[in-house]
């Protein structure tokens, strides 16, 4: 039949070409009962046809997971491991793609078969990426406190001895400080300045919704985020233990797709960056000679420092994953191994870590079932890595052998050198973490969840002295007896958190989430030691602690166990009004096993809101301001980061008595008195933030302000007695005060095809204060804190009184000289008197010690900046603290020629010649440690390959501790303790630089990331 068809168009072409022979089968193609069905006519209209694709990012390289859709029909796919998609469309339908982090791109299907798609990154994307919060997530749009994520292309690039070196200056107002490059050191962290006295002073860890979550079990490619949960709104859900503010660790997942295998190995070589600078035996020689100097000459020249430190060291990192999925599940395990070397020898820690986890759905998608495998085994050498100050020290023209070879032993100072060859102290760890949850969507706008955990931390401590040791040999209970120690410990947790979360939209205005939870934890610790005196063999060392003769025994033995149990109910609930006002409320009650009988319960409030300014109309013509919310706070915490059994009376062992019956009996009285009024310490905070996005999103940032109070403080105060057994207490008492500032920047200063140029910025300014250090029962007017250590007895640099900022160094005010080099100091009179006449009283109107500096800085920066040329990377990244002191100990004790024979630093006869007196602590030895560093400088390559099974190439080189700009004398200000109140922390105490410092390093990292 030959059929016109220049006049037909549309449904009647349809119904000509079904009625002709070629289209007999009718029933097949719709039409039923002899009668059309249009809707599958026009289907069968239209041209079908199967479009493909490629998707790459900015660097030309393709996009896994990428959601293609289409809008027309409905259906969609991802993009596979190669970037590589296929999808049905005809011509007309709107295909749409999709992917965090870059521009939404809709195309119309024409005539093309084909698309090659590059997706361009938005700025305004980061509004809508997802934040995890406490057993919850909002997208960065919805926040109402102060929240700051930091992901993986933020994160420091010079490699992490622990996962919290990858936060270091990233985040304002978060400080974290590491004293040492010793790769079996922590580090210091505080959030927000000061939040307690004798309790937790650090944030909440929480891993993988694990609260407490061990850092040991984190390697830096198995971390996909960090989550700083930074004011009181923010963290009241998590209660008694989120005073210090709280950090969420997400680790990586797997996702839809192929299987992808990733690989990061590196290298890393530490070189010396500055020693103090005391006398070579050529100088020692000369000062002898003319007369400035009196100590004996041995004859020799020998330079010891050099002979603790592993001039070899490599630190080697390998960490190989592999992830995929499906609609119905997903998976991704990872193995990595770390052998980290440390500047130090006999300092080292070797890591094997192995990580899975698994989501599956089922039940028609209404079950989903997510589970965690982690687990880190460890050997740590700890016997090196201090020492540093005796081989600084010693005489220069001494050795540390006798003539005949063998060490030399003195009783005044440790031989180093033979301590690293004749002792033994290692540590085997194995830590472990199992969790899983369940999702169950009971129905369409209810959901139900359940959490369990469990972690188990182990370790065993091993030490062995020789023989012939320094040790052994000047022993006076068992002179020339080996020595043997062997420690074990234990710690175990379990967690249990059912949910019920419950989101409703109505009429497209108004979302309200509520969630509701339970929480329960138990925690369990238990130790054991032993260590005995006087082998007359070293064949056992550490494996045979019996084999002492009966006759010389020196055993100790020490045993300990404690637990504690803690319970919560919590919830929270949100709204949000047309996408711009949001409100979150949350209360969680919790009860603590820590807590006295009186007070067994807590309750922590919070309330928070938020405005997107520029979503209003009167906002509309303000085109140079893209994006402005402002945010307001308020919310409660709690400390329970004390002992676990600190509100009871304790028992302690006394004497053996003879009882009738000739038996003797060991006696026990109280140690401790019971408190039962004890309680959690208490923090209320006000935060006001401003997110905004300007000159086409260039320029964004925030800005913060807060104002905290820390009430409650826990303290150990003496007790009457009576009524009081004991002559202390742990109470609460006291109260300290924090407010601040936080700004954060990023600017996007170039961007075009070839190039360009991203600026980020965080800085903060924090002004804190012991407000309160006494009430109607317990009086104090001030508490010390940090010994100064060394030769003479020198007390503690700080004395924090009630109403006076926290990190005041309290001293002598320096006034002169006399003409013989006799100290003189200004009383509280503006006299000058020696040091006999100076009153050091701790009543603040009657003594003559005054503030002579605060260590604690008052500015911290940091200043990123990232550099991108064609397949090439630069990144330099900034930090700085500024308008803080630091108490030099080294000057002090080895600047001055009096009373000692050994080495001194060279400016003993230059910048401190005048002294001709006995050690003091004054602001004579205060000094500003305000520093600018190049902190780390990062340079990459990205190779492009044509074979597409290879997703990514990327080579780098990272030097770390490049330059420092700084007056300071001492060893690198970077180090030296800004957190806390004076206490000492991984050995430390604020302000006060070490006598003993593990030598600054620079290190240079050479690495690559390769993943098919």
């Amino acid at each position: 039949m030959k059929i016109n068809l220049l006049k037909i168009t549309g449904l009647s072409a349809a119904i000509v070409l079904l009625n002709s022979p070629a289209f007999s089968m009718n029933a097949k193609l719709g039409v039923a009962g002899g009668r059309l069905n249009e809707s599958r006519i026009l289907e069968h209209a239209r041209v079908q046809k199967v479009v493909s694709g490629t998707v790459l990012d900015e660097n030309s390289q393709p996009i896994p997971g990428v959601g293609i859709k289409n809008v027309t029909s409905g259906k969609g796919v991802v993009t596979d491991a190669t970037g590589k998609f296929s999808i049905e469309a005809n011509i007309g339908d709107v295909i749409r793609i999709g992917y965090i982090g870059y521009t939404t791109q809709n195309i119309t299907i024409a005539n093309q078969t084909t698309l090659n798609i590059k997706l361009v990154v938005s700025a305004d994307t980061k509004l809508d990426d997802v934040v995890v919060v406490g057993y919850g997530s909002r997208s960065q749009r919805e926040l109402t406190s102060a929240i700051t994520k930091v992901d993986t292309s933020q994160f420091r690039q010079s490699g992490a001895r622990n996962a919290l070196d990858l936060l270091q200056g990233k985040v304002a107002g978060l400080q974290i400080t590491r004293s040492s490059s010793n790769p079996n050191s922590g580090v210091a962290i505080q959030l927000r300045g000061v939040t307690s006295i004798s309790g937790t002073a650090s944030p909440l860890i929480v891993i993988d919704g694990i609260p407490g979550g061990n850092l040991d079990l984190l390697q830096q490619d198995d971390i996909e985020s960090f989550t700083v949960l930074k004011d009181g709104s923010a963290a009241a859900i998590y209660g008694t233990r989120a005073n210090a503010g709280v950090i969420l660790v997400t680790t990586k997942k797997g996702r839809k797709g192929a299987a992808q295998f990733s690989y990061n190995g590196y290298a890393k070589h530490e070189t010396l960056y500055e020693r103090p600078d005391f006398m070579s035996a050529t100088q020692f020689r000369e000062k002898i000679a003319a007369g400035q100097y009196t100590a004996q000459d041995y004859g020799g020249d020998f330079n010891y420092f050099d002979d603790l430190i592993n001039k070899d060291n490599l630190t080697n990192y390998q960490n190989l994953s592999v992830s995929g999925g499906s609609d119905k599940s997903n998976y991704r395990g990872s193995f990595t191994y770390n052998k980290l070397d440390g500047f130090a020898k006999e300092n080292s820690r070797e890591q094997y870590q192995f990580r899975m986890s698994l989501t599956q759905k089922g039940f028609k998608d209404k079950v989903t079932a997510m589970f965690n495998v982690a687990s880190n085994i460890n050997r740590a050498n700890l016997l090196g890595g201090g020492g540093w100050e005796p081989v600084l020290t010693k005489n220069p023209t001494e050795s540390y052998y006798n003539p005949n070879g063998s060490y030399l032993f003195t009783r005044n100072i440790t031989n180093e050198i033979a301590r690293l060859a004749q002792e033994t102290s290692k540590r085997n760890q194995q830590t472990y973490s199992v969790d899983g949850k369940i999702d169950i969507d009971i129905m369409k706008d209810l959901k139900a969840s359940a959490f369990v955990a469990y972690q188990r931390n182990q370790f065993v401590d091993n030490q062995y002295r020789l023989l012939g040791s320094q040790n052994s040999v000047e022993n006076g209970d068992a002179p020339g007896g080996g020595y043997a120690y062997k420690g074990t410990e234990l710690n175990e947790n379990f967690n249990f958190e059912p949910t019920i979360e419950y989101s409703k939209t109505i009429k497209d205005k108004h979302r309200l989430t509520g969630m509701i939870g339970y929480s329960y934890r138990y925690e369990v610790n238990e130790s054991f030691s032993a260590n005995n005196r006087g082998y007359t063999n070293d064949i056992f060392e550490e494996n045979n602690l019996g084999s002492v003769p009966v006759a010389i025994n020196r055993i100790g033995i020490a045993s300990n166990k404690n637990d504690n149990t803690l319970i919560a109910l919590f919830g929270r609930v949100h709204y949000t009004f047309d996408g711009k006002v949001n409100f979150e409320a949350v209360l969680r009650r919790e009860g603590s096993s820590k807590f006295g009988t009186n007070n067994k319960w807590a309750s922590f409030p919070a309330v928070s809101a938020s405005w997107e300014i520029t979503r209003e109309k009167f906002m509309e013509n303000a085109k140079w301001l893209n994006f402005l919310k402002i945010r307001a706070g308020y919310g409660e915490t709690g400390n329970s980061g004390f002992a676990n059994y600190a509100s009871l009376v304790t028992l302690s062992t006394g004497n053996l008595y003879p009882f009738p019956g000739n038996q003797w009996l060991q006696t026990y009285g109280p140690s401790r008195n019971p408190n039962p009024n004890l309680r959690w310490e208490r923090k209320k905070e006000y935060n006001l933030g401003l997110d905004f996005a300007m000159f086409n999103n260039k320029l964004s940032g925030s800005v913060d302000v807060f104002k905290r109070d820390i009430e409650d403080l826990l303290f150990t105060y003496t007790s009457p007695q009576p009524p009081y057994v004991a002559s202390t207490i742990y109470t609460n008492v006291g109260t300290i005060s924090a407010k601040g500032i936080e700004l954060t920047l990023s600017y996007a200063a170039i961007k075009n095809k070839d190039f360009s140029w991203n600026v980020d910025f965080a800085g903060s300014t924090i002004d804190n204060k012991l407000v309160t250090f006494s009430n109607d029962e317990f009086r104090r007017d001030m508490e010390s804190f940090g010994s100064i250590g060394g030769a003479g007895a020198l007390g503690n640099a700080f004395r924090t009184y009630e109403g006076r900022n926290i990190g005041e160094f309290w001293g002598k005010r320096f006034n002169s000289f006399t003409p013989d080099g006799k100290w003189l100091f200004t009383n509280r009179a503006g006299q000058a008197v020696p040091n006999a006449q100076i009153n050091t009283s701790p009543f603040r109107d009657q003594t003559d010690l005054q503030v002579i500096g605060n260590a604690i800085p008052k500015y911290y920066l940091s200043l990123g900046n990232t550099f991108t040329y064609k397949q090439f990377d630069l990144r330099i990244f900034l930090r700085s603290k500024l308008d803080f002191d630091v108490l030099n100990t080294v000057a002090l004790s080895y600047g001055n020629k009096f009373g000692t024979q050994g080495n001194l630093l060279n400016s003993a006869f230059t910048k401190y010649a005048e002294i001709n007196d006995t050690y003091m602590y004054s602001d004579y030895y205060i000094e500003n440690g305000s520093f600018l560093k190049v902190d780390e400088v990062t340079l990459g390559y990205t190779f492009k390959f044509k074979d597409k099974a290879f997703r990514s190439l990327r080579v780098y080189a990272v030097g770390q501790n490049l330059a420092l700009l700084t007056g300071y004398t001492g060893n690198d200000p970077d180090l030296i303790q800004d957190t806390g109140l004076g206490q000492e922390i991984n050995g430390r105490s604020l302000g006060i630089d070490t006598r003993s410092p593990y030598p600054t390093t620079r290190s240079f990292v050479f690495g690559v990331n390769f993943g098919f």
